[in-house]
Formats: C-alpha cells, sequence, structure tokens
C-alpha cells in the first residue's frame, strides 16, 4: 500500500505516524464529525493510530454537500481512505457509524485491500434486523430535532443556539436518511472478528438486538454492556478505550 498521507479529506486531523503497528479508523454518529473520538488520540498511543473519518458537510468540510446515501458514500469513502492502508487497520463505528464501518469492512475486502484486525460496532443493530421505529428523516424541523435530542445526542449550547443549529442542521438530517434508507449490499460473512458494545439503556436498541451482530461474522464474536444510554461512549470512554487496547495492543492482534 501507499505511506499515508496528512491531510487527506476523510480523515480529520493529523495523523499519528510513530509507528504504532495498527491504524483505527473510527467512524462518527449522525450529525457528527471527527471531532467526536478527538480525546481518544493519546489514550490509544503507542499502540494503536486513531484516524477519525470526516464525512462530508461538517466540521472541516462544512461546505461540501452531505451524502444521504450509503451506496454513494462507500466507494469515495474507500478511496479516501488507501493512502492511510500502509499497516493492519481496525473499524470503530458508533449509531449510523457502525452501519458505514460494516460497509467499509465489505468494501475493502472486495477490492482485495485486506480485512480489518477488527470490527468494534457500537450502538445499533445490525443490518438484517429492521428498524423498531418509523423514521425520523421524514419528520419536519419542528417534529424531527425534539425526537433526535431525546437520544441525548445534542449538547444543549448547540441546541439553544439557533445559528449553530441552522448549520449542522443539513448533515444531520442526511445522516439519519442515510442510516434509515440504508439496506446492505453483501450478504456474505464478514471474516474479521467483531466486537459490538452498547449501553445498558440505550432507546435504540437492545442487548439482544447488538448480540445479533455475531450472525455477520464467521469469525470470533464478543459483546459489552458498559452503563449508559445511546451516547454512553462519553462517560465510558475509559471502558471503551481498554476494550479497543485488548483486542489491538496484543501480538495476536496482527
Amino acid at each position: 500500500m501507499t505511506s499515508a498521507r496528512v491531510g487527506t479529506a476523510w480523515v480529520g486531523g493529523p495523523t499519528d505516524e510513530t509507528g504504532a503497528p495498527v491504524r483505527l479508523f473510527c467512524f462518527p454518529h449522525a450529525g457528527g464529525g471527527a471531532t467526536s473520538y478527538r480525546t481518544w488520540r493519546q489514550p490509544l498511543l503507542p499502540h494503536v493510530a486513531l484516524a477519525p473519518v470526516q464525512l462530508p458537510g461538517r466540521e472541516s468540510r462544512l461546505r461540501e454537500r452531505p451524502v444521504r446515501r450509503m451506496a454513494e458514500l462507500i466507494g469515495p469513502l474507500c478511496d479516501g481512505l488507501l493512502p492511510y492502508l500502509d499497516r493492519p487497520f481496525a473499524l470503530f463505528g458508533h449509531s449510523m457509524g457502525a452501519a458505514i464501518a460494516f460497509e467499509v469492512a465489505h468494501e475493502m475486502s472486495r477490492r482485495g485491500w485486506g480485512v480489518p484486525t477488527r470490527l468494534f460496532v457500537s450502538g445499533r443493530r445490525p443490518p438484517h434486523l429492521p428498524a423498531r421505529r418509523p423514521p425520523l428523516h421524514l419528520l419536519t424541523d419542528e417534529q424531527f430535532l425534539p425526537a433526535v435530542n431525546s437520544l441525548n445526542g445534542i449538547p444543549s449550547e448547540i441546541l439553544d443556539t439557533p445559528d449553530v443549529m441552522a448549520l449542522i442542521l443539513p448533515a444531520l438530517r442526511a445522516d439519519f436518511e442515510l442510516n434509515e434508507t440504508y439496506v446492505p449490499g453483501d450478504t456474505d460473512l464478514l471474516r474479521c472478528p467483531v466486537t459490538a458494545l452498547t449501553g445498558d439503556k440505550d432507546p435504540e436498541v437492545t442487548v439482544d438486538e447488538m448480540a445479533a451482530w455475531r450472525d455477520t461474522t464467521r469469525a470470533d464474536f464478543d459483546l459489552a454492556v458498559l452503563p449508559g444510554d445511546h451516547f454512553y461512549l462519553r462517560p465510558a470512554a475509559t471502558d471503551v478505550l481498554n476494550k479497543v487496547l485488548h483486542h489491538l495492543a496484543t501480538p495476536d492482534a496482527l
């Protein structure tokens, strides 16, 4: 593979080139960006190099049109990640990001670019299970924002600032549309091990639904249930990072 480059649009922030043996691509939740994972960089070193994915329509790519369909996203996204495949890699996705990471794992394999050392999926039922609620992206703004906020995903300082909300709303709505219209494009089982993580009080997914990710792979599977709601990643960050390092910071991971 080619050597990694700093500044590729699909990876937000500087990449670590200190020789960490594995690179971890992290995919954000709906409305989120690369900064969602900014606090993970130092705790993962020197074992894992963080590569937070930056989708169009937010943060450093705010002027770009957000993508509304998974099929339109995966090809350009994988093209953008190619410069970073200079070492073994793993994938981590939360909520919408779990579906994106799952599709990236399949696409990397189809292209012959390698199999992830591990796929981490968080806070989303696996693609083969149907949704349990009507889609939110069809709601009006007046209905949509309270519904999204019920997941505890919009900080009050943003929700109460109309100018900021106007900036993030297009990407947020597009992400919900992408996630809610998504149909998996590949029914083959993954060849990489899968770790599923969830909050024990997540209104979006049950523990049993997260356990069903075991049916997406022919390799090993494990499940971690941590205290918290849909955004348990924030208060449980130490436990999540310890889980990541447990799987990636060992010789068996490479």
